[in-house]
């Protein structure tokens, strides 16, 4: 069975399901760990990285799913795709700068 958007027409659930493991990957790989470096228990740790991954499965279903529009697909501008790739790529920097906290920590 398809999932379908909010107008009821059938949307392909495989982007769906590569951010949602995608983000299962990355809030249970780094995401305990992290907390526990800063000294909260583990319990909390888990609770903590099983919201992240909730919202980022919500968020996901969001963007791929419930808002898709199959019928609108055409060709993105370079430019667009320009800063989307640089803004990514901020993102991740970003990411990257935070895991590396506990690094620092004297």
């Amino acid at each position: 069975m398809r999932p379908e958007n909010s107008l009821g027409e059938s949307v392909d659930p495989v982007p769906f399901l590569v951010v949602a493991s995608g983000g299962f990957l990355g809030c249970y790989s780094f995401g305990p760990p992290y907390l526990l470096e800063f000294g909260v228990a583990l319990s909390s740790a888990l609770a903590v990285t099983t919201a992240a991954f909730v919202l980022t499965t919500a968020v996901a279903y969001h963007r791929f799913v419930w808002t898709a529009r199959p019928d609108l697909r055409c060709e993105i501008p370079a430019d667009v795709r320009l800063r989307r790739l640089m803004l990514g790529g901020l993102a991740v920097v970003g990411v990257f700068a935070l895991l590396l906290l506990p690094l620092f920590r004297g």
